[in-house]
């Protein structure tokens, strides 16, 4: 068994629902009269449903008592889960069967560290579920990334110390969350362009270099 674990955020680096995300929360601000689009969408990555709602609603000029904004929240997961199921074994790629394979060959321990409350049955899915020691995600945190509290459950759930966890992420409160929770920082996608991130990779099969360094 390797002393080291690796902890991926699951939407952005295994598998691209931003689609799916999208059309949701479209949905659900244009039945309230809320202007949406995808530059706002872009701002809801790797945050809370509850936080983003709170993004979403600047653009409303109301008042929402916080039973009105579960009802809206629980609309737009219905809608999310729905779509969802569209979801295949597809929606993955070789590359990243291939690494993760390779990851697990070496003897890493993998777990998933991601805000959404939809992560096991995405990992369903698309078939990915049995690659992974842990899943730390909406289900079992209280916090949202930038805070360290999914990568430091998903680190206490597979037994490993901070220090010894690699996180990989696509977006910069991700990398935030990473380093803030003491462990290694592997930015991919979005976060390829954060100075903060220990290692960049443009591609997912780059993490096989860094896994024969660390």
């Amino acid at each position: 068994m390797n002393d080291k674990a690796f902890i991926f955020d699951l939407d952005g680096v295994l598998v691209f629902t931003d689609r799916y995300h999208y059309e949701a929360w479209k949905k659900v601000a244009d039945d309230k009269g809320i202007y949406f689009d995808e530059i706002i969408n872009n701002r809801l990555r790797g945050v809370s449903r509850a936080e983003s709602l709170e993004i979403i609603l600047e653009r409303y000029d109301g008042m929402l008592t916080e039973s009105e904004k579960a009802v809206m929240m629980e609309e737009k997961n219905n809608i999310y889960k729905e779509l969802l199921k569209q979801m295949t074994e597809k929606d993955v790629t070789a590359q990243v069967r291939e690494t993760l394979d390779y990851l697990r060959n070496k003897g890493f321990l993998l777990a998933i560290g991601s805000s959404s409350k939809n992560a096991g049955f995405i990992l369903e899915k698309v078939g990915l579920k049995d690659y992974f020691d842990a899943l730390s995600d909406g289900n079992n945190i209280s916090k949202s990334k930038p805070d360290p509290e999914v990568f430091l459950k998903a680190a206490e759930l597979l037994g490993k110390e901070p220090k010894n966890c690699i996180v990989v992420e696509d977006a910069y409160a991700g990398i935030d969350a990473a380093k803030s929770g003491g462990m290694t920082a592997i930015g991919i996608g979005d976060a390829t362009g954060y100075e903060k991130a220990d290692f960049k990779i443009s591609s997912f099969e780059e993490l096989k270099e860094i896994a024969e360094s660390v």
